[in-house]
């Protein structure tokens, strides 16, 4: 029976034991040269140990032996994200979706780079669809709902914003994005105070929250 390095690799990693790990990835790619998949478990393993470069150079010779390996488009697209290269970063996400990535992760990143660069109609459609992979993902409920305020899509934003509060009470950026969705689209002040007022006593730092529900203090007196 073949040893499987990859496997011996991927588990090493997981208990972080990089040098074990990096070993059983140099064997998997010599046994099998022409499978991207070692070379993909290399990169990623050398990412985790910001080892940029050379991470770089392992997604990439992935690409070159198996065009169609996904998960390799997809760690070189969060090197070049980390380094705020949104635009490189975009076109890679797009990559690993084309050839068939699975779960939410990459329609999120891919509407995170285009957030990045403030063209947030296109980053929504694919905000939305990891929304539609992911529905009990908060972080990603949560930023469609702030994407959704940025566009001035209020009464869609608020069911978001409403569904994170209702699965995470303490969640002080919701509190604080539905308060603002309140003061800026409504005239229900109260409503707006509420949730500000709750971001700011759940994070005492939240400077931004208390400086706008004071000035709806000052405004309605």
């Amino acid at each position: 029976m073949d040893t499987n390095y990859n496997e011996i690799g991927i588990k090493a990693f997981q208990e972080k034991r990089y040098e074990d790990a990096a070993q059983a990835f140099t064997q998997a790619i010599e046994l099998n040269p022409e499978d991207a998949v070692g070379y993909v478990n290399f990169g990623t393993l050398l990412a985790a140990m910001n080892d940029i470069e050379r991470a770089e150079r392992f997604f990439q010779k992935a690409i070159t032996v198996d065009e169609t390996a996904a998960t390799a488009y997809y760690g070189l697209a969060n090197l070049y994200y980390e380094a705020e290269r949104y635009t490189e970063a975009a076109k890679l996400y797009q990559k690993s979706i084309d050839h068939g990535i699975q779960g939410a992760d990459a329609y999120y990143m891919l509407a995170k780079c285009f957030e990045r660069g403030e063209q947030y109609k296109l980053a929504l459609p694919f905000m939305q669809r990891a929304a539609e992979l992911a529905p009990k993902d908060i972080q990603i409920r949560l930023t469609y709902g702030i994407l959704l305020c940025t566009l001035e899509m209020f009464d869609y934003a608020k069911a978001e914003l409403d569904f994170v509060i209702e699965e995470d009470w303490n969640n002080a950026d919701a509190h604080y994005n539905l308060g603002v969705l309140y003061a800026v689209s409504t005239t229900d002040t109260e409503k707006a105070k509420y949730h500000l007022k709750q971001a700011y006593t759940l994070q005492p730092e939240f400077d931004q929250a208390k400086y706008i529900y004071d000035m709806i203090c000052q405004r309605d007196n």
